[in-house]
């Protein structure tokens, strides 16, 4: 059966280019989408991580993932942001773990990738991560 009958039956429900799920898209985890739609590796930090931990009081829109490439996308009612990274450190563990599926950074390494990314970076609350630890990270990575 081809893509376009099965979605017309409901089978499939298209949810980005080349993307399709069998639920339809207000089912599906966020983080488990914002992974799988740009088809590389990928791990969430910067933003997405530092407001879930307290460390930014800013409100946060986007899901924001370290990837090989830098991109914006917008699916349903969820944002991404993909940041490029250089690949040697993209692939790099120290700091980053799976969740529930996702590949996510520690809080100290979403502080290691944001001042990355700007190095004049101010976090709101610092005392809720580890700097010892975040300076360790960023010299094992190398950035």
């Amino acid at each position: 059966m081809t893509i376009s009958r099965s979605i017309a039956r409901g089978i499939l429900y298209p949810i980005y280019k080349g993307l399709y799920a069998t639920v339809p898209l207000e089912m599906l985890n966020p983080l488990i989408l914002g992974r799988a739609i740009i088809h590389r590796y990928t791990y969430l930090t910067t933003e997405s991580v530092l407001a879930t931990a307290g460390v930014i009081s800013q409100a946060v829109y986007d899901y924001t993932y370290a990837a090989d490439i830098s991109k914006r996308v917008s699916v349903g009612p969820w944002s991404f942001r993909y940041r490029q990274l250089k690949d040697e450190f993209l692939f790099h563990p120290a700091g980053v773990e799976e969740q529930n599926g996702v590949f996510t950074a520690t809080v100290e390494r979403a502080a290691a990738d944001m001042l990355y990314f700007s190095p004049k970076y101010h976090f709101d609350v610092p005392k809720l991560m580890d700097i010892e630890k975040m300076k360790a990270i960023k010299e094992k990575v190398g950035y």
